[in-house]
This record gives structure tokens, sequence and C-alpha cells, in this order.
């Protein structure tokens, strides 16, 4: 489903701040893998994620996704092959429309224009019952401006947004940083459950270890813009974050960078 072939990209080059952000990366994703993708700050985690949907183009290398060589592909036209939900729950969303119009617009993303109206009754009653399964109460409040949404609530509503257009692929990234912990272990569980109900390939980036390690099938740790382990299901069972951690010192030599983000 998702295919990376030596991908490669550097900043700045040939200047005094070149530096290499993502370092020949290969990567495969098979149909309904959830991977996870851990590493500290500057590993090359987001740059990943942009050149995955088309933000940013890489130096060398290819880019598959369900087969189609999307490497050249602009970002706009790449969208609609993926969904993605970002760390700022004020990002995927539009705040000054309503619930509805904003479920309308995500819901038509990759549908022919047509001049009728964006809501009627039958898609107004599968978007309550869409929402209902989020156990939010939004369903109630379909009128209500998103704007006035707490932050969990905005982002328990992108990521159902980001499904609309069944993608064949999902990147989240970071989507739990800036909540509250409550609200972030209620997204993660709708996370889990979403991703399992419609079967989504998944690509998750997370600056915790322990939500990296509970969710999805497999993790990679990167460092320094290359994946430097990369961990199968049978193995993921039997991940701690101790565990983790003296993974990145056998392999690098040294400590992990042990600030908050890494280790919360």
């Amino acid at each position: 489903m998702l295919h990376l072939n030596q991908i490669y990209k550097v900043f700045n080059e040939g200047t005094p701040d070149e530096k290499v952000a993502i370092d020949k990366i290969k990567l495969n994703l098979n149909p309904g893998d959830f991977v996870t993708v851990i590493g500290s700050n500057g590993a090359g985690k987001s740059t990943l994620m942009n050149i995955i949907s088309g933000v940013i183009v890489p130096d060398i290398g290819e880019i598959h996704i369900d087969g189609k060589n999307v490497t050249a592909m602009s970002e706009y036209k790449r969208s609609k092959m993926i969904g993605r939900v970002f760390q700022d729950p004020m990002a995927g969303t539009a705040p000054s429309m309503t619930i509805e119009e904003n479920l309308a617009m995500a819901f038509s993303r990759n549908k022919t224009r047509t001049l009728r109206s964006g809501v009627n009754k039958n898609r107004r009653e599968y978007f309550r019952e869409v929402l209902e399964s989020l156990h939010l109460g939004l369903e109630n409040r379909l009128s209500a401006k998103v704007g006035l949404l707490s932050g969990g609530e905005r982002q328990a509503l992108s990521l159902l947004m980001a499904t609309f257009t069944n993608p064949s692929i999902l990147l989240l990234d970071e989507h739990t940083a800036a909540l509250d912990p409550s609200r972030a272990e209620l997204i993660t569980n709708l996370t889990r459950e979403i991703v399992e109900r419609f079967q989504l390939t998944t690509v998750m980036v997370t600056h915790n270890m322990q939500q990296a390690i509970d969710l999805g099938n497999r993790l990679i740790m990167m460092d320094k813009g290359q994946i430097i382990l990369e961990v199968d299901e049978e193995r993921k069972k039997q991940l701690t974050i101790e565990g983790l951690l003296e993974e990145f010192k056998r392999i690098r030599g040294v400590q992990m960078a042990s600030d908050r983000a890494v280790l919360s």
C-alpha cells in the first residue's frame, strides 16, 4: 500500500546550514499495517510525513501509494489518496463552519462537484450515525461552530473526517501531543477503534513511546534521517520503554536525548 524506495532529502544544500533530513530510507507497508514512528527531535519524522503527503518533494527516491508512483504528484492530487490529522487541533477543520458543514466538505473531497447542496436529509442522518460512534454527543450539535469545540472534540472530528475519503494511507502527525492527558487518552482509543473499523493503512508519528508501543502492529525508530530499528508485531508485544532506550544506545552508542517529549 505504501512503498518508499531510497528516499533522500537535504535542506540548505551547499551552505553552512546543510542538513540531511532523510537519508536513503526504504519502507514498505502492506494493506492494514499500522506503523508507529518514534525518534528524538530532529530525527526526520515530520519530514518523512511531509514527503509521503507531498508537501516536500524528495531529492532522490520514489514513493508509491497503492501501486501508483506518486513521487511527482502534487500535494493537492495526492490528498485524494491520503487522510491526515495534524498535531494542532485547529489545523484539520474550518472553525467558522459548523460541524455539519465540515463533515460535508470532507465527505465531498474526492467526489465530483455538483450544484446540489452539500447536506441533504440522507447525508445528515449518516453524519449523525458516524458522530454517534465517537461517544462525544456531537451528533446532537451538527449546527454548532467547530471553533467552539474543545481541542479533543476537534481532533476526534478531524480523525473522523480523514476517513471519509476511504484513504489509501492515514497519516497521524503527533495528533495527541497538544491535548491534556485525558483528552489524549480519548483520541488514542478512538484512533485504535477507527483504524481497526476501517482497516486503514496507517503511519503515526509520536513522541510518546508508550503510545507507540501500545498502538499498531509495527514500530520504527528514526535518528538523523535514518530508520535505525524496525520492530515487527510479535516482537512489539514484548517491548517496553526501557527496552527501546536500550536498543537506541546499543545501535548509536549514546543515550537517546532524554527531553520530556521523548519520555512522556
